[in-house]
């Protein structure tokens, strides 16, 4: 009975993860730049603004999921999926726009779909086998998300000079 309930979130998160993270793309244009909005949307085209439309939900949803299954080893598991979702988008983006020389727009929403599969298969199988879920992994895995989503928060407004946060269209970085 436990398993079921573990799959239904996670079925839950799939599909919020997927339907927020294409939603977030375009609420900070249609909310006027908002700061608020900034916290929680991309807020221009860059790789790294990309990546947070995977990160954000998933954080908000593992959170949630986290108190409402009594943590039932699942931090751990979650902030891992995460990490290997946020590291397979410029992995893929990169290597198909050298192999290509563009960017190419339904490449770029599949690139993103792949990755939130790739975050909860990772979750999913890492729960399954019961790894990463004793009480230290779960304040490691719990820390690990905040401290994602604090560094999205951060380089949001304050972006590094690399390519990762540059967006390819204004030649700008981060909210302007």
């Amino acid at each position: 009975m436990r398993d079921k309930r573990r799959d239904a979130w996670e079925i839950a998160g799939l599909l919020w993860t997927l339907a927020a993270g294409n939603g977030l793309h375009f609420v900070y244009d249609w909310t006027g730049e908002s700061v608020a909005a900034a916290l929680f949307a991309s807020v221009n085209e860059s790789t790294w603004e990309h990546m947070k439309l995977l990160a954000v939900p998933w954080i908000l949803f593992s959170l949630v999921e986290y108190v409402a299954l009594r943590s039932d080893g699942i931090a751990g598991p979650r902030a891992a999926g995460l990490l290997a979702g946020l590291a397979s988008v410029p992995l893929l983006f990169y290597t198909y726009q050298g192999i290509v020389g563009r960017d190419v727009m339904i490449v770029d929403i599949l690139i993103f779909q792949a990755a939130v599969l790739l975050a909860f298969w990772v979750s999913w199988a890492l729960q399954r086998r019961r790894r990463l879920c004793g009480a230290g992994w779960t304040v490691l895995g719990l820390l690990t998300l905040l401290f994602v989503w604090a560094l999205f928060l951060l380089f949001t407004f304050r972006a590094p000079d690399l390519p990762l946060f540059v967006d390819p269209r204004t030649g700008t970085r981060g909210r302007m």
